[in-house]
């Protein structure tokens, strides 16, 4: 529920920030959304262990991880009004020809795709960045794992650069790029941890 309700504000902060309901680029999103939001909760269900993990992580967690937290939140609701306020309201940036907009969709819908699966295949897949000693923690070696040390981070980069695209926002780009160099410093960090 906490998860449905924290989608549900972005949304809103992204339709508040356009000024306007037939938003199609918002549409398209909430739709990609709507549907990962369902695989995250059918098909690509994570374990009871690893729900309650996330939902309510243990203690340990570093205090870097969660500066860190808090500057990507704030980073990704300025993505959030600034894609709303120009490309739903003022029209700052110029028209996108319609491959780039499809381009958008499909590095969305990609990267959403692909931090959920890593996520699945992750039981220790926590909200923030902590040693579960209670859990038995060990470094996941296996599926995407295997190919890419941090899955769910690749997939958040390619759906933070299909953002811009699906928008149609070139200011956009720039607490994106913030986004993507917190994404990066957190990899680095989470991976001397392990």
């Amino acid at each position: 529920m906490k998860h449905f309700i924290g989608t549900l504000v972005f949304f809103a902060i992204l339709f508040i920030s356009a000024g306007r309901l037939d938003y199609w680029q918002g549409l398209i999103y909430l739709i990609i959304g709507l549907v990962m939001f369902l695989l995250n909760y059918t098909v690509l269900r994570a374990d009871n262990d690893l729900l309650s993990e996330r939902s309510s992580p243990g203690e340990g967690t570093k205090k870097w991880d969660k500066a860190i937290l808090g500057l990507s939140f704030i980073a990704t609701i300025s993505m959030y009004m600034v894609a709303g306020f120009d490309s739903g309201r003022y029209h700052w940036s110029p028209e996108f020809h319609w491959s780039m907009y499809l381009l958008g969709i499909i590095l969305t819908i990609a990267g959403q795709l692909i931090f959920l699966i890593g996520q699945k295949q992750n039981k220790f897949f926590s909200s923030t960045v902590r040693i579960q000693t209670n859990r038995e923690h060990i470094v996941c070696d296996t599926g995407l794992y295997k190919i890419v040390r941090h899955p769910a981070y690749l997939g958040s980069i390619i759906q933070s650069i299909g953002f811009p695209l699906l928008f149609g926002s070139d200011w956009s780009i720039i607490p994106i790029c913030i986004l993507i160099i917190l994404f990066i410093t957190r990899t680095i960090l989470e991976d001397k941890t392990l």
